[in-house]
């Protein structure tokens, strides 16, 4: 792992794991010199300074975003693949880099399906505002996205041979390996039957979180204070009402999207 001296300011939302936890997972295997500054007194403020534009730098969109020295970057995918080439969580072969972000920004879209199980009108309603809505949502998401976005994981793993399907991307750990195991996490907490019927046939894949888990800054990171639990205010939320298994379905005419 290359060493850096580098500081990062982490603004994120404090209370909840959300799209924000992909880049600490980052900063805490990699041993960086970070802060999370929207936890300290007085971070919320400065979060929102960047946000209403009264910071220099470019302008994000919404959380995360990062500050390192006098740069500014946003997006989870594009934060991530800032950081790691600069932390040693990426190869330095350019078609691996972008082998990497290829599978960052196919997780990206998996946690958006993921989010919209309970919020599949709009993020400004509460979700009961929305729950037959997120019923019919989260019953097609559990039949087929989530175990469509699982076995291509699985797949991922199974066709990089040199890591002997240990890693997504070349022979070490990289960055996408940490949004993989978050994944999985969340997915367990929040459609807990539904990953109990899964996980079998995605032996790789929960070996690779095992794995994460195992490491020592990892492992240190999810016993502290700094890893949050899941909450019903973030990406993954339990209702058990969701976790339903599918019911079958007839034969209808038409095409289905395909994505």
């Amino acid at each position: 792992m290359k060493t850096s001296r580098m500081r990062v300011e982490m603004y994120y939302w404090p209370t909840i794991q959300g799209r924000g936890e992909f880049v600490r997972l980052l900063l805490e295997e990699a041993g960086a010199e970070y802060v999370d500054v929207a936890r300290a007194k007085g971070g919320m403020a400065a979060m929102m300074r960047f946000l209403e534009g009264d910071e220099p730098g470019a302008l994000p969109f919404a959380p995360p975003f990062v500050k390192v020295g006098d740069t500014v970057v946003s997006q989870t995918a594009n934060i991530l693949a800032y950081l790691a080439p600069k932390l040693g969580l990426v190869p330095d072969d350019e078609a691996l880099r972008a082998e990497a972000s290829q599978i960052q920004l196919t997780i990206a879209d998996f946690v958006a399906e993921i989010h919209d199980t309970h919020h599949p009108i709009a993020g400004s309603l509460y979700y009961e505002d929305q729950k037959k809505e997120a019923k019919r949502r989260a019953q097609e998401f559990v039949k087929e996205r989530n175990p469509k976005y699982l076995r291509w994981l699985e797949d991922v793993l199974a066709r990089n041979a040199t890591s002997e399907g240990r890693w997504l991307v070349g022979r070490n750990l990289t960055y996408v390996d940490l949004s993989a195991f978050q994944v999985v996490e969340g997915l367990r907490y929040a459609f807990p039957s539904a990953m109990a019927r899964i996980e079998r046939k995605i032996p790789r894949l929960v070996a690779l979180r095992d794995r994460v888990a195992e490491r020592p800054r990892i492992a240190a990171y999810l016993k502290s204070e700094r890893r949050l639990p899941f909450n019903q205010e973030g990406i993954f939320r339990r209702y058990p009402e969701l976790d339903a298994t599918a019911p079958r379905r007839g034969s209808r005419g038409g095409r289905k999207a395909k994505r």
